[in-house]
């Protein structure tokens, strides 16, 4: 019935199996799984995409002819081996890729708690086996009593506040983004798709992955009592093999099975969340839950190289930027330029460059302040600021403007991707922030709050956590949605048809990343395994680097992007954080339709997740 294939340099984590046994959902407990059977795909040529002798650095850690998991009955990509298994089990039971998607979401906020959620929020793409596509927005909103000024102190300086603690979190959206995509699209019982995640909640083995996210958070998350008390029993990290229970947290998920996302806006939840504002002088209200929406949006679409690329619209920047980008670099044959070559990572470089600027200017909260979303996913605008780009010379970005005439008139994150057996994609990406949010649990309901409220503009033209310096439109205000880099991804192929979903997390850098992948299929021909494993550069206007992950650029071309005038950063190698591991950057999950129908499908080996698909 499944495939799957371990995607990680790590070792592998124990295994235990949540299996469907009836469209009703009544589900078995966790049972060990047998050894994942590995893909019958026939090995790949090594480096197909080598164009003019470039390839893969030698040293690179990830290989280029490990074959990818493939199915044709459905396809979950995710950073957690548990809820992989939980979506494909939710297909197994009849359920489509929005019932998958939402079991899959749900059990991410058990098993992966630094960043799966239910105090958190997000962004869901929705395409459909008839070829329309849906955006959500679920993003979080600033508590009406927010205001612009909130996080800076007496001199004017922005404070902690928006990163840690009580304050920092915005009004979550995760719960009502699931279950409106279930009420739209689902076909399973609300009851079936939320109970994997209670019984994962009631206990689940500890995996490696587990262990080591919270291992490097522990010291931070000491600060704090209730998320002490939680996720470091006897104040130590859970030892690999142990059952690891929250019945605080399964207590929420029962209330959410039997009452739907009342319980969470309205009734007990909703209590213990204010409770627990009050208790860290926070601001969010019980009129804040009750008052908050998950909101159908347009979704962007742009063409590249006769490819049609669906994303967010703002609050989410993703979709625009990557518009902006994409339009710059068609300018240039980037296969013919050599993978990751100087120039090639020279025109991705310096068409990232402008299209950030132009992102930390103009791009916000639609409900608050108008867009010209138009002109800047224009092939006019683009011809004019790739006309600016010289081969020769990186440009400063001192120099780099944002650069439209107009004037407006107006003052740790995970992704996963579901493919079902009808065709039915979903793109899911999803986020409390930095790793573990606010680090504040909520006492008595056992999860994290984010604290997505760093997002804002805390102080415009001040660099946030990921150094992103953006402006006023994206200034704090009571009910706004704060800017948001999350790129949730759908690709279809020049006939039309669905080809790729995919997204990561990774902050500032998940543009660049998504955008990275969808060059490596379609301009250098890389299969699934290939397109995640490739080696990846990010440029962000400020600060005026390239970075690239460590070990991931040749000398050569290191020393002719610096002969060129860039200032190139390598990432070093340590111990993780919230968005780099040991040098590394994001967390991609991709589904690609094969020509023949079959899916092939592959989970980033940066963070160790796992691709299953589902044999009818």
């Amino acid at each position: 019935m499944y495939s799957d294939s371990f995607a990680g340099h790590r070792q592998r984590p124990p295994v235990r199996r949540i299996k469907a046994l009836a469209v009703r959902g009544l589900l078995a407990l966790l049972l060990p799984a047998l050894s994942g059977c590995e893909s019958s795909a026939p090995p790949v040529p090594a480096s197909p995409f080598v164009q003019g002798g470039a390839a893969f650095p030698d040293d690179w850690p990830f290989t280029t002819d490990t074959p990818p998991v493939t199915a044709r009955g459905g396809m979950v990509a995710t950073t957690d081996e548990y809820a992989s298994r939980v979506g494909v089990d939710m297909l197994a039971a009849g359920g489509n890729a929005v019932d998958a998607a939402v079991a899959t979401g749900l059990a991410l906020a058990v098993v992966n708690p630094e960043a799966g959620n239910l105090g958190g929020g997000g962004f869901m793409m929705v395409r459909l086996a008839d070829g329309t596509v849906h955006a959500l927005d679920h993003r979080e909103k600033a508590p009406m009593a927010a205001t612009r000024d909130m996080y800076l102190d007496d001199a004017g300086n922005v404070t902690d506040r928006s990163v840690v603690g009580h304050l920092s979190a915005g009004v979550p959206g995760s719960v009502a983004g699931l279950w409106e995509a279930h009420r739209r699209f689902g076909v399973l019982p609300w009851g079936d798709v939320v109970e994997p995640a209670i019984h994962l909640a009631r206990g689940f083995e500890v995996t490696v992955r587990f262990v080591s996210t919270l291992d490097a958070a522990q010291d931070r998350i000491r600060g704090f009592p209730a998320s002490a008390r939680v996720f470091l029993p006897g104040d130590a990290v859970p030892a690999i093999g142990a059952t690891f229970a929250q019945p605080e947290l399964a207590g929420v998920l029962v209330r959410l099975r039997d009452e739907g996302p009342d319980d969470f806006y309205r009734g007990e939840t909703a209590r213990l969340i204010v409770a627990e504002m009050e208790r860290g002088d926070g601001i969010m209200t019980l009129e804040d839950l009750d008052r908050y929406e998950a909101v159908w949006r347009d979704p962007v679409s742009f063409d590249y190289r006769g490819h049609t690329v669906h994303s967010m619209p703002p609050p989410s920047s993703g979709g625009v930027t990557m518009a902006a980008i994409a339009n710059m670099v068609e300018r240039w044959d980037l296969a013919a330029l050599g993978w990751n070559s100087a120039d090639a990572v020279h025109v991705m470089a310096e068409s990232f460059r402008r299209a950030y600027a132009d992102r930390n200017e103009y791009l916000a909260d639609p409900d608050f302040v108008d867009m010209p979303l138009a002109e800047l996913t224009s092939e006019d605008y683009a011809e004019r600021r790739a006309a600016t780009i010289s081969m020769d010379r990186a440009t400063p970005s001192s120099e780099v403007r944002p650069g439209l005439e107009t004037v407006l008139d107006e003052s740790h994150t995970t992704h996963y991707s579901v493919v079902d057996g009808d065709g039915n994609a979903v793109a899911v990406t999803t986020s409390i922030n930095s790793w573990f949010g606010g680090r504040v649990v909520v006492d008595g309901a056992g999860f994290f709050l984010n604290n997505t409220m760093d997002d804002f503009a805390a102080k415009p033209g001040t660099p946030n956590q990921f150094g992103l310096v953006q402006g006023e439109r994206n200034a704090v205000a009571g009910e706004k949605r704060m800017l948001s880099a999350m790129s949730p991804t759908i690709v279809e192929g020049a006939d039309g048809a669905l080809l790729l979903v995919t997204g990561t997390p990774g902050g500032a850098t998940i543009i660049t990343t998504v955008l990275q992948t969808i060059f490596n299929v379609v301009d250098h021909g890389m299969n699934a395994v290939q397109a995640v494993h490739a080696p990846r550069v990010h440029h962000q206007h400020l600060p005026d680097q390239v970075f690239f992950e460590h070990r991931g650029l040749s000398e050569s071309a290191v020393r002719t992007l610096r002969d060129r005038g860039h200032t190139v950063r390598e990432r070093e190698p340590g111990p993780p954080d919230a968005y780099f591991t040991g040098g590394m950057s994001g967390d991609v999950q991709l589904i690609m339709v094969m020509p023949d129908g079959s899916l092939a499908g592959w989970s980033d080996p940066r963070r160790g997740g796992l691709a299953v698909g589902y044999r009818e």
